[in-house]
C-alpha cells in the first residue's frame, strides 16, 4: 500500500494537489474522497478534472448524485464520472439508479460519500482523506490497488504543497 500524507496550504493547496493527481489518472480508476462539508473534495476533484483537460464548467453533483466529463487520458477520451452521494438514502438507491455499471475499465471514478453506498459501491484504488486544520487541510492518500499505487508513485508529490 503506498501511503502519503501532508498539510495543503489554503484552497490552493487543495487545487494544486488536485492538478497533480490529474497528471497520474489512468482508465477504471476508481478514487473516494472523505472528509466533512467544506473539507475540499469538490474543489480537488474540479482542479482535478480541469487539469485533465475538461473546460467548461464543474458543477458539485450533490443534486444529481454523478456528472459526467469527457477527458483525455494518454491520447484517448476516458469519461471521468464525478459521484457526490452525500443524499443518498440507501445503499439500493445507488443500485437502482444503475451507477454501478460506470466502474469499469474504462472509466474513472471519483466518489465523494463513499460511505453512503456501502457495502455496494466497488472498492477504491485510491482513497483520500481530507479534514480541515487551521487555514488549509491536512490530507493523506492511500493506494489501495496495484494500479492505485501506481498513480501515487507518479504522483509529483512534495509534502506542504
Amino acid at each position: 500500500m503506498q501511503h502519503f500524507k501532508t498539510y495543503l496550504h489554503e484552497e490552493a493547496g487543495t487545487a494544486e494537489l488536485g492538478a497533480r493527481l490529474a497528471h497520474t489518472l489512468m482508465p477504471g480508476l476508481t478514487i473516494y474522497l472523505h472528509g466533512d462539508l467544506g473539507a475540499g473534495k469538490t474543489t480537488l476533484t474540479r482542479a482535478l478534472l480541469h487539469a485533465a483537460g475538461h473546460t467548461g464548467h464543474v458543477k458539485s453533483p450533490t443534486y444529481t448524485l454523478a456528472e459526467p466529463y469527457s477527458v483525455v487520458i494518454g491520447g484517448r477520451p476516458v469519461e471521468v464520472i464525478h459521484f457526490d452521494l452525500y443524499r443518498l438514502a440507501s445503499p439500493e438507491e445507488f443500485l437502482d439508479a444503475g451507477f454501478r455499471e460506470h466502474f469499469n475499465a474504462q472509466t474513472v471514478c471519483i466518489v465523494e460519500w463513499p460511505e453512503k453506498a456501502h457495502p455496494v459501491l466497488p472498492p477504491p484504488d485510491i482513497k483520500v482523506l481530507l479534514s480541515i486544520f487551521g487555514e488549509g487541510r491536512e490530507i493523506e492518500l492511500q493506494g489501495l490497488s496495484d494500479q492505485g499505487c501506481q498513480c501515487l508513485d507518479r504522483l509529483k508529490f512534495a509534502p506542504n504543497l
